[in-house]
């Protein structure tokens, strides 16, 4: 998603933010004097250049576990959500009552059929009675681990989203991850939907362990005490097995975890793929919808169908890997679910038959058999989930360092960073010994030297593909590859308005005061401003809301952005080709209202029309050569006088330079 629109840059006037009630206050990252404190990036981990390929890509699979605990993690730190550990302890505490009361009732599920194979009917009316409150109890513990356990998973997902976004917007980096490689590919699918299982998951986990731990421990015990030693006679020896029921659990239990394992050895990747095919799909379909127009006049629904099919067919694909892995796991769960509880009934039926065991002990051993074994086959219920969670945190750790890789290029590693800083004197803009560089270091834009006054109209031409866009994102600070430094203003205002003008939905009042509140400006102010720019017939419309990214042409859509240029009133406006869906009449039209509404703001624009020279006093112009778009005339379109080009200087200096040598 590429910041699209007019917006208010750094070199902007600061002025305080406004309390937002929909801002959950749990999920700010904060110090302990409330600044917003963003961790600086981990180190960059390099593979051992002896490992074989096949070897590199799991390692760095692996650490994509751990670079997603090293944010993750911060929920319960110092700067993470002060109720973090009052959840997680309340939810300890639930899970160890819960296993008490389970534990309760499988006393009770002895003490009941002792009572009915004795046909004792008093303690069979008061066991029942007794049963209520034990049950009553088993479900209120249970209905309160679901909120404590569903409350960490929505706060810890608030908390690391508010983090990731955070990352994500800041310094552009939700533009840059568009112009940088790496594997990070729809990172709103990602953020969306990956963060929320790799957050909820854990949750489960833990608390599915927790709990499968303490039912085991406990009820091995019972099953020991209960069960005791069998004695078996084989061709006239005697075998003694203490504990039996205890190693047939664990036996069983084996058997079940070993064979999940090595059937969904693979379930992983398939997990992965399938989330990526799915991130593909939606972001086919919804660049269909955004692009609608445009597709629908060229025709191309059909080959947009072709696409979409393609798409939809590799989704379909991996969901048959997946099915045939949920098969197989679901072989194993469904099987030993079935027959997990008839082995504890086959192995003490013999010593209930020479009466070494009552009905009672028989029916508590079956419980508790099927409790231990149900806490050690949780891999077997829980490895699909288990395989999906590790491939949404490998995703949204694949995000988090394509932006670690963003900062720590804004903190000097590796290429080259453009500067920013403030101009001196009245100088309003300045490029200081300006480059332009992709992200690889090659070369966009050479050293470029300009400065620009208070008041001038700057017009910057030059054939398409010499970079005169690339040059208009390292003004605003999008672009940060390159060398020199960007100057503005300290006490002034830039306003961007690019060619596509970006739309936002809600009203239509919300669109032309975008990106400022849309209770920031009166009624009049906005009527006054879309009448000057030729918008009369939206007057009506202001509090409508719709889809005007869709129903607005692009003339009108250029045209609002002339609407709230004039609403915001900058002391720096940078139009890239801000006019090139508007006929020459309307272009001179919003040219003019520019020029009269501000007649004191500079005006830097990109444009190939060779009319808009009438409306700019200087014009400078790039051309493409070897080694990157060098700055090649600096011109007066209007004489000013008293008024030196800092290009002029440099080549003067540089022929006097030349002939002294």
């Amino acid at each position: 998603m590429a910041k699209s629109d007019a917006e208010l840059k750094p070199a902007r006037k600061s002025s305080p933010e406004k309390p937002s009630a929909e801002k959950s206050e749990f999920a700010e990252v904060t110090a302990e004097g409330g600044d917003h404190v963003e961790p600086p990036p981990p180190e960059v981990v390099e593979p051992d250049p002896e490992l074989s390929p096949e070897e590199a890509e799991q390692a760095r699979k692996d650490y994509l576990l751990t670079r997603f605990w090293i944010s993750a993690r911060g929920y319960w730190g110092r700067n993470g959500d002060r109720l973090a550990w009052l959840f997680s302890l309340g939810l300890l505490l639930l899970i160890v009552g819960h296993v008490g009361f389970q534990y309760g009732i499988n006393v009770w599920n002895r003490a009941i059929f002792d009572a009915i194979e004795k046909r004792d009917s008093a303690t069979v009316y008061y066991l029942a009675a007794v049963f209520f409150p034990l049950a009553i109890g088993s479900v209120l513990l249970g209905v309160a681990q679901v909120f404590a356990r569903m409350g960490i998973q929505r706060r810890w997902r608030a908390w690391l989203t508010n983090a990731v976004i955070s990352r994500w917007l800041a310094s552009g980096r939700y533009y840059q991850l568009n112009l940088v490689g790496g594997d990070h590919q729809n990172p709103e699918y990602r953020i969306a939907d990956d963060l929320r299982i790799a957050t909820d998951s854990p949750v489960d986990f833990v608390a599915g362990v927790t709990s499968a731990f303490l039912s085991a421990a406990t009820f091995i015990v019972v099953l020991w005490t209960i069960g005791g030693a069998l004695t078996l006679t084989l061709g006239g020896s005697t075998i003694t097995i203490p504990g039996f029921l205890v190693i047939a659990a664990i036996v069983y239990a084996a058997i079940a975890s070993g064979s999940i394992t090595a059937i969904g050895r693979s379930f992983v990747q398939v997990s992965e793929d399938k989330n990526q095919a799915e991130a593909e799909y939606r972001y086919a379909l919804t660049r269909v919808r955004e692009n609608g127009e445009s597709i629908a006049l060229l025709g191309g629904e059909e080959e947009e169908r072709d696409g979409i099919d393609k798409t939809f067919s590799k989704v379909l694909r991996q969901w048959a890997r997946l099915a045939g892995q949920h098969m197989r796991t679901t072989l194993v769960s469904q099987g030993s679910g079935l027959i997990a509880p008839v082995v504890p009934l086959l192995l003490c039926a013999p010593k209930f038959l020479d009466g070494s065991m009552t009905l009672g002990q028989v029916m508590q051993a079956a419980s508790a058999f099927t409790i231990v074994q149900t806490a050690f086959g949780w891999l077997v219920d829980n490895y699909p989930r288990l395989a999906d969670w590790n491939a949404c945190a490998r995703r949204i750790a694949s995000l988090m360092m394509s932006l670690d890789g963003l900062e720590r290029a804004e903190q000097g590693d590796g290429i080259g960073r453009i500067q920013r800083g403030e101009t001196k004197g009245d100088t309003m803009l300045s490029l200081n010994d300006l480059s332009v560089t992709l992200d690889d270091g090659t070369a966009v834009v050479g050293e470029t030297e300009v400065a620009i006054e208070p008041g001038e109209r700057l017009l910057v031409a030059g054939e398409s593909g010499t970079g005169k866009s690339t040059l208009v994102r390292a003004l605003a600070g999008l672009w940060p590859w390159g060398g020199g430094s960007v100057n503005f203003h300290p006490d002034r205002r830039l306003f961007m308005l690019p060619q596509k003008s970006y739309i936002p939905s809600g009203t239509l009042r919300r669109a032309i005061a975008y990106p400022g509140a849309a209770e920031d400006w009166l009624t009049e102010q906005i009527c006054d401003a879309l009448h000057k720019v030729g918008l009369d017939h939206l007057k009506d419309k202001i509090e409508e809301e719709g889809p005007w990214d869709q129903t607005l042409s692009g003339g009108e859509k250029q045209r609002l952005a002339f609407a709230r240029l004039l609403l915001h009133n900058p002391d720096i406006v940078v139009l890239d080709e801000a006019t090139s869906a508007l006929d020459e009449k309307s272009q001179d039209k919003m040219m003019e209202i520019v020029i009269k509404e501000l007649p004191n703001a500079t005006i830097v624009s990109v444009a190939h029309r060779a009319e808009l020279e009438a409306f700019h006093s200087r014009k400078i112009v790039l051309e493409r050569r070897k080694g990157g778009a060098k700055l090649v005339s600096d011109v007066n379109l209007i004489p000013r006088k008293d008024r030196r080009r800092l290009l002029g200087r440099f080549l003067r200096h540089r022929k006097a330079a030349k002939k002294a040598a």
